[in-house]
């Protein structure tokens, strides 16, 4: 979600295809879109997120982070960060 948001966000400033990559920082940067030292390690652990979730090996120990807490929390980040994304396409 938040990469197709960064990737509509591209396109509307770029008016040019985005490029073909998965790393949400580098995304951000590339769509000059001023960030915050927060919003930087967001866009960092998000893109781990999905390198966790992609191989096997990484599966089980990022398993193992997610309670119900930690899942709540991203949960309510990726949310915020989807609203302040729309915002910025919107504009």
């Amino acid at each position: 979600m938040i990469e197709k948001l960064l990737k509509a966000y591209y396109v509307k400033i770029k008016q040019d295809f985005p490029p073909f990559i998965h790393n949400l920082l580098r995304l951000a940067e590339i769509a000059e879109i001023k960030l915050t030292e927060e919003q930087k390690i967001f866009f960092v652990t998000i893109t781990a997120f999905n390198i966790n979730t992609r191989y096997d090996d990484y599966k089980m120990s990022f398993q193992k982070r997610c309670t119900l807490e930690y899942t709540t929390k991203w949960i309510n980040e990726l949310k915020t960060k989807r609203i302040w994304i729309k915002s910025l396409i919107s504009q």
